[in-house]
């Protein structure tokens, strides 16, 4: 199976290691940020979510009308406006985009975070409520009749979609968490289910955690699996170590200095809210290295609030670390790198490659091994 690879699109060039020089939405960097991902062979790229951040689905709909291909994953967070909304907003941009869109659930790990949208519901009740809300969106989107619905968190009489997802039967849904509760609602509703990059042996947990859910909500094939990276290449393995403890000194030093990191020194001394970091955090804990290529001090340093944990050395050492995740079943990798733009450059030129090759090799042995297999069993009979 093709695998999918995810990049990262915001609207200025900032990183944990420089701070923009330009506004905070930058239609021309914009532009250019998400042209990179579409000429670097991306699939995708997500978009985030906060409540500081500009709106994502307006980003989206400028991004999907500047380029031709690439797809969207937009994070969206129930409980911010109601499901029948979020219903229309992403079919009517999933239109304009041709079947670009597909929508990130982020349920929330952080009560501060959640709390600046008005949202003072509890951990295990934002995860009910996200179910419910999921379930709402495929009903709404898929219906042919006008739906009613009276939940614990919503209820609605006599509505319809006058504007259909372009994509049918519905928009893709992608989710994540690391608790029992994200387990058991994205286990049972999720189309792609994303984790935070782990060692192989924790993730394959994970995997083994998410399909256990899916079985158990009755589904007869689990979600896809996404892993997300933070790739560190250079030319030589030397380079790229010494790359990556510059991007390791920098980031400290900008957290200490408060340079526009003003958010990971209040989610140091508050400490991690959500599993997902946690689990990041004790893969850092556990040692600086692990398996092929996969380093946790960055994780360490900023408390791990996201996407925090390294991949580090040569395209050929970073590509064959990312297949040891195909191996484990993960059908979708998300990259995003310290220096955002130009790295997405390099990821096409360097990366992106190497990882579509090898996933096509592993496809074709397996199809070779099927057809011997058949013809083994036709002699048989």
């Amino acid at each position: 199976m093709p695998i999918e690879l995810i990049g990262l699109i915001s609207t200025n060039d900032a990183s944990e290691t420089h701070q923009s020089a330009g506004p905070l939405v930058d239609p021309d960097h914009t532009r250019r940020f998400a042209l990179a991902h579409e000429e670097s062979d991306f699939d995708r790229v997500l978009i985030g979510y906060s409540s500081a951040s500009p709106d994502n689905l307006q980003v989206a709909a400028f991004a999907a009308a500047n380029t031709e291909r690439l797809g969207y994953l937009v994070a969206h967070r129930p409980g911010v406006v109601q499901p029948t909304t979020a219903a229309r907003y992403f079919a009517t941009l999933d239109q304009f985009a041709k079947g670009r869109i597909a929508l990130h659930t982020i349920t929330g790990g952080s009560e501060h975070e959640q709390r600046r949208d008005g949202d003072f519901l509890e951990k295990a009740d934002r995860y009910a409520r996200s179910e419910e809300y999921l379930r709402i969106l495929k009903e709404v989107w898929t219906a042919t009749e006008p739906v009613d619905h009276d939940g614990r968190f919503y209820r609605f009489e006599d509505f319809q979609l006058a504007v259909r997802p372009y994509q049918q039967p519905r928009i893709p849904i992608y989710f994540g968490g690391s608790s029992e509760d994200a387990y058991r609602v994205g286990g049972a509703e999720a189309d792609v289910y994303a984790l935070f990059a782990q060692p192989l042996d924790q993730i394959a947990e994970e995997i083994a955690r998410v399909r256990q859910a899916a079985d158990a909500a009755g589904r007869a094939t689990p979600p896809g699996i996404s892993v997300s990276f933070r790739p560190i290449l250079g030319a030589t393995e030397d380079e790229a170590w010494e790359r990556a403890h510059r991007i390791l000194d920098t980031t400290k030093q900008r957290i200490a200095d408060g340079q526009g990191l003003k958010e990971y020194r209040r989610f140091l001394s508050s400490g991690p809210k959500s599993v997902g970091s946690q689990r990041q955090l004790d893969a850092a804990a556990r040692g600086e290295r692990h398996d092929r290529a996969l380093w946790t001090p960055l994780a360490a340093a900023t408390g791990a609030p996201g996407n925090t944990t390294a991949l580090v050395g040569t395209p050929e050492t970073v590509a064959e670390a990312l297949l040891d995740y195909v191996d484990l079943g993960v059908t979708t990798l998300l990259i995003r790198g310290f220096d955002p733009l130009a790295d997405a450059v390099d990821y096409g030129r360097e990366l992106i490659p190497r990882v579509r090759a090898g996933v096509a090799e592993r496809d074709a042995a397996k199809d070779a091994a099927a057809q011997h297999a058949a013809t083994r069993q036709g002699v048989a009979a």
